[in-house]
């Protein structure tokens, strides 16, 4: 087989979150270094547009960057681009509409992908249909690797890691919660959100899968243990601070049990984790929690009413392509706690953080670091060497060599306050 041209392909670099990757792949590796990769869609002048913004971190080199074209429904057209690369990562979305060709594609030949999707049903979907291709091939393909799912899927692995060392053995029980966080809405988001919605509507069978803690776990998992679902304003004790839903819980639970199901069941069959936002113990934030809760449902009440929907879509919230501006991005933050506890009564606090929005100038930075892992810690020339092909999640397949390249080049940290 020959060699790869690139490491890795930025598809869809044109998009949102596409825009900010390629900026910071370019201030971090800049062009003619340890990193070879290009920027692809099915946009020429697009594409020369945005590789046009680079030239203060590329400078004369900005024209050396490779463009590469592609279209997201062109089967033959990816299977050509992905021919020249070791890893493609992904940010066309929303997922269930647009990322199945390339999954597809990914699977059946052997190259690794990653993407930021939080698209659970679609998660589901890629599996029953590609993990059989992707075993056969070697393609390594890993979902969720954005905000969600990393800090809490690799915030539960630092944790279980020091358990182990500290307490002796990993523990069968973490609450996940976000202390503090800052950051802007955008439409690509707000897109996938209501489009799940659509389906869910239309599909009872979905519904019951979505509520499934369980429902991307291998299905000979053996895990039955009943999972807590924080849906209100409740007081945590542990944490003294009234807490409310988190609205990605629906899709990081699901990854970290996933993660404990491929790693051998590391964290035991009866490992119980949920996550939940806390406000604070007064009563300012028991108003704050309930207003939460109300908010949260009032907006899926919304999404799943037709005339509203319309509303939603074309005048009240962010359009795809839009999001937070670069100052907003700057000025985000995200302070997530993790606790565990032992079956002999001790636990363990640790911490991650994240300098940008959590949503787009973290998760930027998070998935590039995911894609250069792959690109860079998992291959040696043209043939692989680590984990063999298959879906796996962000805390299966990475391991401290992506949390230091975090805490290197991400702006987040990983800490033990217990």
């Amino acid at each position: 087989m020959p060699a790869k041209k690139f490491d890795l392909i930025v598809f869809g670099a044109t998009s949102f979150v596409g825009e900010i990757l390629t900026r910071y792949l370019a201030e971090t590796f800049g062009i003619g270094g340890e990193l070879h990769w290009a920027i692809a869609g099915r946009s020429e002048r697009k594409l020369h547009a945005v590789r046009d913004t680079l030239t203060p971190f590329l400078k004369e080199h900005t024209n050396d960057l490779p463009i590469l074209l592609a279209d997201a429904d062109n089967e033959s057209q990816l299977k050509e681009l992905t021919s020249k690369t070791k890893v493609i990562v992904s940010t066309v979305g929303p997922y269930a509409l647009y990322g199945e060709p390339l999954v597809k594609v990914c699977a059946e030949n052997g190259i690794d992908y990653c993407d930021l999707t939080g698209e659970n049903q679609w998660i589901k979907r890629m599996l029953d249909k590609y993990e059989d291709s992707a075993r056969e091939s070697g393609a390594r393909i890993v979902h969720c690797c954005g905000f969600d799912s990393v800090p809490s899927d690799m915030g539960v692995y630092f944790l279980q890691q020091h358990a182990e060392q500290s307490l002796g053995s990993m523990v069968e029980r973490i609450k996940m919660r976000v202390k503090a966080a800052k950051g802007g809405m955008s439409g690509g988001t707000i897109a996938s959100i209501i489009h799940l919605t659509k389906e869910a509507i239309a599909n009872p069978a979905l519904r019951k899968e979505l509520a499934n803690p369980y429902s991307i776990s291998p299905s000979d998992a053996g895990f039955y243990v009943r999972q807590p679902n924080v849906k209100g304003a409740v007081f945590d004790k542990d944490f003294n601070s009234w807490s409310a839903p988190f609205i990605m819980a629906a899709i990081n639970t699901r990854v970290v049990h996933r993660s404990n199901a491929l790693r051998d069941k590391a964290y035991g069959e009866s490992f119980i984790y949920d996550e939940a936002m806390l406000t604070s113990s007064d009563f300012k934030g028991r108003m704050t929690a309930i207003a939460i809760v109300s908010g949260l449902a009032a907006f899926m009440v919304a999404a799943a009413i037709k005339p509203t929907r319309w509303l939603l879509e074309n005048y009240l919230l962010p359009k795809p392509g839009e999001g937070p501006t670069p100052q907003q991005q700057l000025d985000g933050f995200y302070d997530i706690r993790f606790q565990g506890y032992s079956d002999d009564g001790h636990s363990i606090t640790t911490r991650v953080t994240g300098d940008r929005d959590p949503g787009y100038g973290s998760t930027a930075k998070i998935l590039g670091q995911a894609a250069v892992s792959l690109a860079l810690d998992f291959h040696n020339g043209t043939r692989k060497k680590g984990k063999k092909g298959g879906f796996w999640t962000p805390a299966s397949i990475f391991d401290e060599r992506y949390i230091q390249r975090l805490q290197d080049h991400a702006g987040l940290t990983f800490e033990v306050l217990e």
